[in-house]
């Protein structure tokens, strides 16, 4: 996509598209629940436990089983129909998420690590079901707004939800949130069911899921290993969660310690800001970058301004005890993370067939979540053992993200450089 393609305004393709409109619908309010439960369950973890690994325990809790679930979930979203999928996962975590409203004692903490996986796992047959839909409701010219859309969305509702969620927990409490957060998938499995969803359905020769599973996940590495420049955007956001993982994380722990006495609303806060951040990213760089030559030195820019961002967090932080003040940095850096995220998520879409759409996009996924487990766990685990300071931690995982995004500078944007000239970008 160069300068003269035509972008099609965010509203008009909203009121124009009427698939696309009910999946985004459904997307709105599902996330917005969403948000509610996470601030909730970061609340009632640090409540119950006190304690930084067992809150970074939670964070792992949310990736690690996504990221081992995400093979078979993108088996399921090219071999079955991914409207009935997403409808199935939004009415299954409905049930799960209520199981969260019997926990309300220490020793029963272990329920919210059960719960939260089984959240989370459930989700993750969503995720590539919905990624994978886009580009089959969405004329190709118009998939970068539609993304932008769908990130906007995305940071819009973190904005919101975790904003209202902190507030929520503090002054409703973890019952009624829960409860909302189950609600929201009940109706956002609605306006799913109700959406027109075209698809090519991949068909195994084998007649069980289970016997031709590992044959599929194998195909669709191989898929990745075949082509440099689809592997190149499968691990964007992996490359961005060596530091990103930790510092998301570590954002809730900001929250707590420069407002002690109002924890859950200034977590919410700097979530919020969080969302807000990557909200402006996409809709600004695609402002400014319309050449999509433009988009893999823009992509590791971005991943370098996130570090730089949490480390002028850090040290405010440090300094200052209001939230709002520690905000504005933390909005910079997700500024720069949500333009990496929409850039990499289209420059997938564009260059993976439909048939092994849904399996790429998992192991994307699997990348991304299982990167970011690794960088929670060791980051908690420094916090855990007092080996360094809060803000210490901030500045080295900040340094990670700037080292990695000098990387990805190095190495991909020459190879992007390369095979463009000589046509060798994919193209579905």
């Amino acid at each position: 996509m160069t300068s003269s393609s035509r972008q099609i305004g965010y509203f008009e393709l909203l009121r124009e598209n009427t698939s696309f409109r009910r999946l985004w619908t459904g997307t709105v309010i599902s996330l917005f629940g969403d948000w509610f439960n996470t601030i909730a369950l970061y609340s009632l973890i640090l409540t119950l436990s006190g304690s930084e690994f067992a809150l970074g325990a939670v964070f792992i809790t949310k990736m690690l089983p996504w990221a081992l679930a995400s093979p078979v979930a993108g088996i399921l979203a090219d071999r079955f129909n991914r409207r009935r999928l997403m409808i199935i996962s939004d009415l299954l975590r409905a049930v799960v998420v209520l199981g969260f409203l019997v926990v309300d004692e220490p020793s029963e903490v272990i329920l919210i690590y059960l719960l939260t996986a089984a959240q989370v796992v459930l989700g993750s047959v969503f995720q590539p079901a919905k990624s994978a839909s886009v580009p089959n409701i969405v004329k190709r010219e118009h998939l970068v707004t539609a993304n932008t859309i769908m990130a906007a969305t995305w940071s819009v509702l973190l904005a919101i939800g975790a904003a209202a969620g902190g507030f929520a927990v503090e002054y409703l409490g973890l019952e009624a949130v829960f409860i909302m957060d189950s609600l929201s998938y009940v109706v956002s499995a609605w306006f799913i069911y109700r959406t027109v969803i075209p698809q090519f359905t991949y068909v195994s020769s084998e007649t069980s899921l289970l016997r031709s599973a590992h044959q599929e996940v194998v195909d669709g590495l191989r898929h990745i290993r075949r082509h440099p420049a689809i592997r190149r955007m499968a691990t964007t956001k992996a490359v961005w969660a060596m530091g990103g993982g930790a510092l998301v994380f570590m954002l809730a722990l900001l929250g707590e310690s420069v407002n002690p006495g109002a924890a859950s609303v200034s977590i919410g806060i700097l979530f919020a800001a969080r969302g807000v951040g990557t909200g402006i990213g996409p809709m600004v760089v695609r402002a400014w970058f319309r050449d999509e030559r433009t988009w893999p030195p823009v992509i590791g820019t971005c991943i370098m301004l996130t570090g730089v961002g949490y480390i002028v967090a850090g040290w405010m932080a440090a300094v200052f005890t209001a939230s709002f003040i520690v905000a504005i940095p933390v909005m910079l850096a997700h500024t720069a993370g949500g333009a990496n995220w929409v850039f990499s998520t289209v420059m997938l879409q564009q260059r993976v067939v439909d048939q092994y759409r849904g399996r790429v996009f998992a192991t994307e996924w699997l990348l991304v979540m299982g990167m970011e487990s690794i960088s929670i766990f060791i980051a908690s685990l420094i916090l855990e053992l007092e080996l360094l300071s809060l803000v210490q931690v901030v500045v080295v995982f900040g340094i990670v993200s700037i080292l990695s995004g000098a990387g990805w500078l190095y190495l991909v944007v020459p190879a992007e450089r390369q095979d463009r000239q000589e046509d060798r970008i994919p193209q579905s």
